[in-house]
C-alpha cells in the first residue's frame, strides 16, 4: 500500500475535503511496540527525572494552537506519601522544537523547580488540614517553577517566574476539589498560551506483559492496562503555532520535530540524563547497549552512530516475532521505519509516498541542511479530528500517531503494525489485528488544556 496525499492539500486547511477526494489508501482496521517507562538502565533509578512520555498534537479545543507535553516520574502509587512525589529542584526539564530538519533545537522551552517547604520539625504532613485552593495555608509544602524560553532571535527570555505546581493529590479529605486546584495551577503566557505543571493521571494505556516473550508466547497475556491507577508529573505547554514555526510561519512551514529532555545537575555541570521522543524506541528499538548513550546525545548525533541506525534499518522486534509467532518479517533493510522515526514521512524521503510530516516539506526549509534524527513530528496545518480513531495514521484519521501523538492514540497497536510493514502492505497483520486488547484510557480526557485526566487518589492494589 501506497499512501498518497497531495502536498498542497496536505497544507491548506480544508484537508479533510481535500483527502476524501485523493488517491489515499487507508487501512481500515476492525474495531478492537510498548513504553515501560524504565526504558535505560541509568535512568531506571532515579524516576524523578525520568521521561516517560511526549504528547504533540493540535488543540482541539483552540485550533490556532499547539499543545506540547511531557511526563516524567513513572509508576506514581497515589497513595505513596507522605512526601509523595516532586519534581528534581536540581534538574532542568525541556520540551525542544526542531523546525528546520537539522537535529538541533530552534525552540526550548524550560522549566526549572524549587521548593517550599513549611513542614520543619513541627509535623510530617504534607498538609494539615483540606487544601482548598492552590495558596492554602494548609498546604504545607508546595513547589514553584521558572520557565524560560530560547529561540535564536531573542535568546533565552523568562516567561513566568514563580509558577505554581499543581500539588499530588493525597485524598479526597484533604483535597475535596482537585479539579480546583489544577485550574488555579494554569498559568497565562505572554504573547498567548498557557503552561502547566503538576500531577496526572498515567494517560499512556498498555499492556506491559509484552516484556514476557511478547504476551506470554501465545498472545494469552494481553488485556490489562498495567499503568491504570497510577500517575505522572506533567510539563505542558500551548501556544500559537507561529511561535514554534519556522521564521515564525505555520502556514508556509507548518512541520516541526519534538521530543523532551532531561538536565541533571553534576559537579560538573549540567548534563542530559534522559530524551524521548517517538514513544517505544529507547525502550524496543534501541539496544540495551545503547540505551544510556541514546539517552545523552542529542537528535542531530542519530545519523552518525551506525548502530542506532542499524536498530531501525534492521529492526530486532520483526525477529522476534517471527520466532515466538512464526509472522514473517519484512524484509530488510527497513526504509519505511526510517521514514516513521528518523525523517518524517515526505515522498522525497522513501518508500511511503506521502507528504505528511518531514520538515523538509517546510518551504523555507533547505534540503541540504536536513538530517536524519529521531523526533516526534507533527504537521500542525492538519486539523483537529472530529471523530479522533485511535489508530491515527492507519485507519486515515492524519492527525493521529505518527503524526504527533494525541493523548488518545493507541501507539502500542500503531507500532506493531508499522513493525511488521503495514505502512506498505495496506492491510493489517490478522494475527496481531487485536494488539495488547488494551484500546483505550480507564479515566476519559478532558475538554480543556492541558487535557489529560486529574490525578488519581485511589490507592492501585483496590482497584
Amino acid at each position: 500500500m501506497e499512501l498518497r496525499i497531495n502536498r498542497r492539500a496536505l497544507i491548506a486547511l480544508g484537508i479533510v475535503g481535500a483527502l476524501a477526494a485523493s488517491s489515499l489508501t487507508l487501512l481500515r482496521p476492525e474495531p478492537g511496540g510498548a513504553s515501560s517507562h524504565r526504558e535505560a538502565p541509568l535512568i531506571a533509578g532515579d524516576p524523578r527525572n525520568d521521561n516517560t512520555d511526549v504528547y504533540a498534537f493540535v488543540s482541539p479545543d483552540k485550533p490556532d494552537t499547539v499543545t506540547l507535553m511531557a511526563n516524567w516520574i513513572p509508576f506514581e502509587e497515589p497513595t505513596g506519601g507522605p512526601n509523595f512525589y516532586t519534581f528534581d529542584t536540581r534538574s532542568r526539564y525541556n520540551i525542544k522544537i526542531d523546525n528546520n530538519g537539522n537535529g538541533l533545537p530552534d525552540v526550548t522551552y524550560q522549566w526549572t523547580f524549587r521548593n517550599e517547604d513549611r513542614r520543619g520539625t513541627s509535623t510530617f504532613l504534607y498538609n494539615n488540614g483540606p487544601v482548598t485552593s492552590i495558596d492554602d495555608e494548609n498546604l504545607l509544602f508546595r513547589q514553584r517553577y521558572t520557565l524560560k524560553k530560547f529561540d535564536a532571535k531573542h535568546g533565552w527570555t523568562t516567561l513566568i517566574k514563580n509558577g505554581v505546581v499543581a500539588p499530588s493529590n493525597t485524598g479526597a479529605a484533604s483535597m475535596p476539589d482537585y479539579a480546583r486546584l489544577r485550574a488555579q495551577s494554569l498559568q497565562r503566557l505572554p504573547g498567548g498560551g498557557q503552561t502547566f505543571a503538576g500531577q496526572a493521571d498515567e494517560a499512556f494505556f498498555l499492556d506491559l506483559r509484552v516484556f514476557d516473550l511478547l504476551y506470554g508466547g501465545d498472545l494469552s497475556e494481553v488485556g490489562q492496562d498495567t499503568t491504570k491507577g497510577y500517575n505522572v508529573h506533567s510539563i505542558a505547554i500551548q501556544v500559537p503555532k507561529d511561535e514554534v514555526a519556522l521564521r515564525g510561519d505555520a502556514g508556509r512551514n507548518p512541520v516541526i520535530g519534538i521530543w523532551s529532555t532531561t538536565e541533571k545537575w553534576s559537579p560538573g555541570g549540567y548534563r542530559q540524563v534522559s530524551r524521548l521522543g517517538n514513544p517505544l524506541v529507547n525502550e524496543v528499538v534501541i539496544p540495551a547497549g545503547l540505551k544510556d548513550t541514546f539517552n545523552a546525545i542529542s537528535p542531530d548525533k542519530d545519523a552518525s552512530i551506525p548502530a542506532v541506525v542499524k536498530r531501525v534499518t534492521e529492526p530486532e522486534l520483526p525477529k522476534l516475532i517471527e520466532s515466538i509467532y512464526k509472522i514473517p518479517a519484512p524484509k530488510t533493510p527497513r526504509a519505511d521505519l526510517v521514514e516513521i522515526f528518523l525523517t518524517g514521512i515526505a515522498k522525497a524521503n522513501g518508500p511511503i509516498k506521502a507528504d505528511l510530516n518531514s520538515q523538509i516539506l517546510n518551504k523555507d526549509a533547505d534540503p541540504e541542511a536536513f538530517r536524519p534524527s529521531e523526533m516526534l513530528r507533527l504537521n500542525m496545518a492538519v486539523p483537529p479530528t472530529a471523530n479522533p480513531n485511535r489508530l491515527g495514521v492507519l485507519a486515515g484519521d492524519l492527525q493521529g500517531f505518527p503524526n504527533g501523538r494525541r493523548l488518545g492514540d493507541d501507539v502500542v497497536d500503531i507500532s506493531l503494525q508499522a513493525v511488521e510493514g503495514a505502512a506498505l502492505t495496506g492491510k493489517l497483520v490478522d494475527a496481531l489485528a487485536e494488539g495488547d486488547k488494551v484500546n483505550g484510557n480507564d479515566r476519559p480526557f478532558q475538554q480543556r488544556f492541558p487535557y489529560i485526566p486529574l490525578p488519581s487518589a485511589a490507592a492501585v492494589n483496590q482497584r
